[in-house]
């Protein structure tokens, strides 16, 4: 049943995030307000699936607050990149550069807001890093990373990257940690399991903090749900 329920998410999603994109791009030149419910549209489209299709409930615990705020989050699956833009309240997006190159794609993300971070760059790309994050807190807007860098399996909590206390420290901002257990149910492989995943937002960490402290706190709370690595 769990390969079947994903087969047929599969098949629905992708075409229909190609139409999406076809027809959400030349939306996205009509201005801010267009490209958001484009993006957040996209979004709820995916939560229904997951749902309906997948049998996946997502719970949410505690609430972002409004206001900027640098949002850290754990990440395990691609279901919490779609998920955080509407626990996360429409956030900027830290994400590789190279998902802005896929035609389309890429300017629609651009139009919505992103800070590409191209991985190999070094402190040319924190540099990068903190000039797109001030202009998105000027704008009124949070901003999300996920500070391990890269997609984790369950049970693994490797260190922070050096660019999320980089961006901490030049924004000025407070943190708000979110824990989840996504990857029990969502693996790196085609089938995805149904149950119940939950995503919980932690107390918020005030800003200026000494780059040990912060990152010792953001660590914990990010992996404060844990369980046995699943495939």
């Amino acid at each position: 049943m769990a390969l079947l329920r994903s087969l047929l998410y599969a098949a629905i999603f992708y075409p229909l995030t190609v139409l999406w994109v076809v027809v959400g791009a030349p939306l996205a030149l009509l201005g801010r307000r267009p490209t958001l419910a484009v993006v957040l549209g996209w979004a709820d489209m995916h939560h229904w699936l997951v749902r309906h299709v997948l049998g996946i409930r997502v719970r949410v615990e505690g609430q972002v607050p409004e206001g900027p705020v640098l949002i850290a989050a754990k990440h395990e699956s691609m279901l919490e990149t779609l998920e955080m833009v509407r626990i996360g309240k429409r956030p900027i997006i830290v994400m590789k550069k190279e998902l802005r190159r896929i035609p389309l794609f890429g300017f629609l993300t651009e139009r919505y807001g992103i800070i590409a971070v191209e991985r190999s760059a070094g402190a040319k790309a924190l540099r990068r890093l903190v000039e797109s994050g001030r202009q998105a807190t000027a704008a009124g807007r949070s901003v999300i990373i996920y500070p391990e860098g890269t997609r984790v399996r369950v049970g693994e909590a490797p260190p922070l990257k050096s660019g999320f206390a980089g961006l901490y420290r030049a924004l000025g901002l407070p943190v708000v940690p979110v824990t989840l257990d996504t990857g029990r149910l969502w693996g790196r492989g085609l089938v995805h399991r149904s149950g119940t995943v939950t995503f919980k937002v932690g107390e918020t960490i005030p800003a200026g903090l000494p780059r040990n402290e912060i990152d010792a706190r953001v660590h914990a709370a990010i992996n404060a749900l844990d369980g046995p690595p699943r495939d």
